[in-house]
């Protein structure tokens, strides 16, 4: 499923037109993306955790060649699927 074909789903099942489920859905998306750049946790019960997850620098290592080279820092957003949502469905 797509964007697109999301938002035809929450406008079919909650009685909004199309575009008042996609300024919904932008607006969901765009609040989660703000926290996860102020480092916050959102968690969603029942559907899920975002998180960033900081890594600190490493040698990454070519296999092919055996040459190393350093990588920075890096910032990775994470999503965790809560266990309710994954087996009710089964």
């Amino acid at each position: 499923m797509n964007k697109t074909e999301l938002v035809n789903a929450m406008a079919d099942k909650t009685g909004m037109t199309k575009v008042a489920a996609k300024q919904a859905m932008t607006a969901c998306f765009e609040t989660i993306q703000e926290q996860l750049k102020k480092g916050e946790k959102v968690t969603l019960i029942g559907f899920g955790t975002f998180s960033v997850v900081k890594r600190k620098a490493r040698t990454a290592k070519n296999p092919r060649t055996q040459s190393g080279r350093q990588e920075g820092r890096q910032v990775q957003s994470r999503q965790q699927a809560h266990l309710s949502l994954l087996f009710d469905s089964l």
